[in-house]
């Protein structure tokens, strides 16, 4: 459905936004990635998952316990209720199996748990920017997301994101009552310059039980982009960890041994070759900083017109002056990396029902195609 956008008043709301102080790997640590956005040029963000995951193990000589007491002993600054809807989402395990709050945790008990972000609270300014929302109910909100368009306020971007944006929308179209808040659940996000479907979670919920599916490679993120060159194959997987690069900070950089980073694959697919660039079907099986972007560049295949990764110069073609006009026509038209989040498909987090989200490709971009669909090499 489409939404309209009116006029709040109130300036405060809680959104979710990862810690300064780095992220969390798989054993409840901080690890030494940073945080999200380190080294980041003013306006660009990460295509991130918002989660963190917690491993613990009850010791010998721990007491019966309650699950909730027992980890909000353990999760510094995590509320009892957030626990309990981590439970309800059966985003907690108890030796492999889903765990309700009530569990009493036992002696050598292996326990996980995925969280999502926990909120900050930043002054935020609710803004009339249009937005283009393809589906809202009590729980969730799908937006089209226009490319150039940050996702949330952080440094140089405090304003004009899609975070202030929803503010305003979601108070005109469910003032909150006396005492209560607007809450605006990022549970992933995607690049300043990418265009495309992004899911938001209303409420506590929908928030851990979204989160647990991302966790679990189970959301069905679909993307299209143009990449320089030709692929050998009609269908391919991109596998490596990915971090920050040692030698630039704004970039990331693939570590195919693994000895840093986070396990990250992309799996792609051709949808149409047109010699010295190809139309891709890209599908995520894990959400990193940059993935697409960076898996296309460590093959050899960086997005069209990507300043970041090495695709802003001519990398396939002819030395004719008339084809380095065509590019340069082409960049252009559409001054940002081919790339564009066209599919969404998830488990209601109420409803149980299996639902899916299509984006078309946007002006910019189907423009660029349809030259390259004339050009003759």
């Amino acid at each position: 459905m489409m939404m309209q956008e009116n006029t709040p008043a109130w300036k405060e709301l809680e959104f979710d936004f990862p810690c300064e102080t780095g992220e969390t790997d798989k054993t409840g640590e901080v690890n030494e990635t940073g945080a999200e956005g380190e080294g980041e040029e003013e306006g660009e963000e990460a295509q991130e998952e918002l989660f963190e995951h917690f491993n613990f193990v009850a010791d010998p000589g721990q007491a019966l316990l309650r699950l909730d007491k027992f980890l909000v002993n353990r999760l510094e600054s995590t509320s009892r209720s957030r626990i309990q809807a981590a439970a309800d989402s059966c985003s907690i395990l108890v030796n492999g199996t889903p765990a309700k709050s009530s569990y009493r945790v036992k002696p050598g008990d292996e326990i996980s748990i995925v969280l999502p972000y926990p909120r900050r609270r930043l002054e935020i300014l609710p803004e009339d920017i249009p937005l283009n929302i393809l589906y809202e109910d009590d729980d969730v909100i799908i937006v089209n997301k226009e490319a150039g368009m940050v996702v949330h306020p952080g440094y140089g971007n405090y304003t004009g994101t899609l975070v202030n944006a929803l503010a305003w929308h979601m108070n005109r179209s469910n003032p909150p009552g006396e005492g209560e808040e607007i809450r605006v659940e990022l549970v992933h996000r995607i690049d300043k310059n990418t265009s495309g479907l992004l899911v938001v979670a209303k409420n506590e919920n929908a928030h851990a039980r979204l989160a647990k599916q991302f966790f679990d490679h189970t959301i069905r993120r679909r993307y299209v982009a143009l990449a320089w060159g030709n692929f050998d194959q009609e269908r391919g997987t991109v596998t490596g960890n990915i971090a920050r690069s040692v030698r630039d900070r704004q970039k990331m950089a693939v570590f195919p041994n693994g000895e840093t980073g986070k396990h990250a694959v992309t799996h792609y697919r051709v949808l149409k070759r047109y010699g010295y660039v190809t139309l891709l079907e890209l599908e995520l099986e894990t959400g990193r900083t940059h993935q697409i972007r960076v898996h296309m560049e460590y093959i050899g295949h960086p997005l069209f017109n990507d300043e970041r990764y090495g695709g802003d110069r001519i990398l396939k073609g002819t030395t004719f002056s008339n084809y380095r006009q065509f590019v340069e026509n082409c960049f252009a038209r559409m001054p940002r990396h081919a790339l564009h989040a066209r599919s969404l498909g998830f488990v209601h987090p109420s409803t149980e029902a299996e639902i899916y989200f299509e984006s078309p490709i946007p002006a910019d971009m189907q423009a660029v195609i349809d030259k390259w669909d004339n050009y003759v090499v």
